[in-house]
């Protein structure tokens, strides 16, 4: 019997969508695949999940050409995708042409392997696009979503197992997002796996919780035969066990990779230096975190909900955060923490703690969730949250793609001339908004990515050896010594700007005036004026409808001397992916609308101005 282990190295994908956002661009790919190709890897991950994302919208490249790219770069090596089933590479579902065609486009790019899952382990959202992994040839490799909740357990588990085999999967992963895997119940899992179904097993967990390498361990104990890692230079934390640990452990034993160590280890060297040109995207929530023991909370997961709070100020409620998110889980029926539930749910949580009472704002994910717009909810969801979410909406118990119609034609036509492909077309399918302006961008010419600092080095680690501010230094006050890191900033209004840092520890923030254009000899008081005079109004009233969380306007649906009745939905925003609908305070009549759709906005802010009627 063969025991060797083989290995899916992840550091072009979850590597950087766990440590950096995701926002490792192709250039820095490509110099190093002639190795990565001949190490002899079972597959590299190295497409999917967030990268879709992130090209568009930060890097402005475009993710077909990337795939392209890595296709004619590594030739020997099976190139492997994270697929959301029905969802693809978005945060909706997409009708059964959308998949199909998405599904085809990326086989025919260079995709070998599609790993296919769903938020919430409904099955029916796996179907057409394994279907269609099958169709076009390759590998289709079913996933079980792995959690920790009341009515999550090993039968369950291997019930869906045994399902995905039937669906014509070619092989199963494990799939730990959060890391809440422990060394003996993955063994326990994997043997009861594989009594129960023929298929090639592959474990995908993180070391959020500094298990990952005993979890690793114990499964290849009880065969399974395929582990994801992340090279050592992008290892640990949110991310993934060490490549080469693992080639070292087994090494001279029945499951030795028979990899090269050492070339390994080069490589690791090579993105060590890599690394370092995108320290400004680290977080601080990268290292062993044994809280997700306890709130189930995956790491990126949580450097999202540090970021969300600290455009708020409220940093310092990151527990009571933590603390709600299990609450809102338990009301949505128990659903794994993992794209895009993860964001559904933590989202709803940060508008819970922020806002006066519990669900006072309900997202539209939310919403949809509840009406069974994602699929069916592992667990029944609370009733009193779903009547006042829907109210006498009619549910959904089919399959939710089946309520779709044809896509494709309308997408075509809705993009236009602007997509000069057919993979075009798809792009502007995952991400309208964001799709829209990288084609439009793309066409003018004006595709520019956004801004890297400079690497933080011994000879320009301070402002007088940079062109930019530092973001840690201290500073000696009245006698007293603290020690300031820089978090961030918030969205940039006009003369205003809220900026986030630590002292001593401690979060604290400062709003920042700017007064670079005030004229301060005679007429200083107009030039203020002008200076600010662009301004949205602060909230006084109580028709001035405000965001609960800094975030996007998707969607205007008022204008200027509308009657509108208390309740009535007025504005959509976006917050951290998700969109929320804005209800009227009051009854009455608009009497101004400060935003239009694309606008950045913040809580202290009036957005709509109501006034009440006679």
């Amino acid at each position: 019997m063969n025991n060797k282990v083989h290995i899916t190295d992840v550091i072009l994908r979850d590597a950087h969508q766990s440590l950096i956002a995701t926002r490792m661009r192709t250039e820095d790919m490509l110099p190093i695949c002639d190795k990565l190709d001949d190490i002899g890897y079972w597959s590299l991950e190295c497409w999917g999940g967030a990268t879709f994302d992130a090209c568009l919208r930060f890097l402005k490249e475009d993710p077909w050409e990337r795939l392209r790219k890595l296709r004619a770069a590594l030739p020997k090596t099976r190139l492997q995708m994270l697929l959301r089933g029905q969802n693809l590479l978005g945060y909706r579902h997409y009708s059964d042409d959308v998949v199909r065609a998405f599904v085809h486009k990326a086989a025919g790019n260079g995709m070998d392997v599609f790993r296919i899952f769903d938020a919430l382990n409904d099955l029916r959202n796996l179907r057409t696009a394994i279907e269609a992994t099958g169709d076009a040839e390759k590998h289709a490799q079913g996933t079980i979503c792995y959690t920790v909740s009341p009515v999550h357990d090993i039968a369950g588990f291997v019930a869906m197992g045994r399902e995905l085999q039937a669906m014509g999967c070619a092989s199963i992963c494990i799939k730990d997002m959060a890391g809440l895997l422990t060394p003996y119940a993955t063994g326990e899992l994997v043997k009861a796996l594989k009594d129960a179904v023929d298929l090639p097993l592959h474990l995908h967990c993180h070391s959020t919780a500094g298990q990952s390498e005993m979890c690793q361990l114990k499964a290849i104990e009880n065969g399974c035969n395929h582990i994801d890692t992340a090279i050592s230079s992008w290892a640990g934390g949110t991310s993934h066990t060490p490549t080469e640990s693992m080639v070292a452990a087994l090494r001279n034993t029945e499951y030795d990779t028979d990899l090269d160590l050492e070339a390994i280890q080069a490589i690791g060297l090579y993105f060590f230096s890599v690394r370092k040109k995108y320290h400004q995207f680290e977080s601080d929530y990268t290292g062993v975190d044994t809280r997700v023991q306890v709130n189930q909370v995956p790491g990126g997961m949580i450097s999202n909900l540090a970021n969300q709070l600290r455009e708020q100020s409220a940093l310092n409620r990151m527990n009571e955060v933590l603390a709600e998110i299990p609450a809102v889980r338990k009301d949505l029926g128990y659903p794994p923490l993992v794209t895009p539930s993860s964001q559904i749910v933590g989202t709803q949580a940060v508008l819970n703690v922020l806002t006066d009472k519990r669900y006072q704002t309900i997202t539209n994910e939310v919403k949809r969730y509840l009406q069974g717009g994602y699929g069916q909810a592992p667990a029944a969801v609370n009733f009193d949250l779903q009547q006042q979410a829907i109210g006498s909406e009619e549910l959904i118990e089919c399959r939710p793609a089946d309520l779709l119609k044809p896509e494709l034609v309308r997408l075509h036509d809705e993009i236009g001339p602007l997509a000069k492909s057919e993979e075009d077309v798809l792009s502007f399918a995952m991400f309208p908004e964001v799709g829209r302006k990288f084609l439009e961008e793309r066409a003018a010419g004006t595709l520019v990515p956004e801004a890297l600092e400079p690497p933080k080095t011994a000879t320009n680690t301070d402002a007088s050896s940079s062109n930019t501010a530092p973001t840690e230094f201290n500073i000696n006050l009245h006698g007293e010594s603290y020690h300031v890191k820089v978090t961030g900033a918030g969205h940039k209004h006009e003369s205003e700007r809220h900026f986030y840092f630590t002292v001593d520890g401690v979060p604290a923030d400062v709003l920042i005036q700017t007064l670079d254009e005030v004229v301060l000899d005679g007429g200083a008081k107009g030039a203020v004026k002008d200076a600010i005079a662009g301004r949205r109004p602060r909230p006084v009233a109580e028709g001035d409808v405000t965001t609960s969380m800094p975030g996007n306007i998707v969607e205007v649906l008022v204008k200027e001397g509308d009657e509108i009745e208390m309740g009535q939905p007025i504005l959509v925003t976006e917050a951290m992916k998700m969109e929320t609908e804005i209800q009227s305070p009051i009854a009455g009549v608009v009497k101004a609308v400060y935003v239009q759709k694309g606008d950045a906005v913040s809580p202290d802010e009036t957005l709509v101005q109501i006034e009440e009627g006679e």
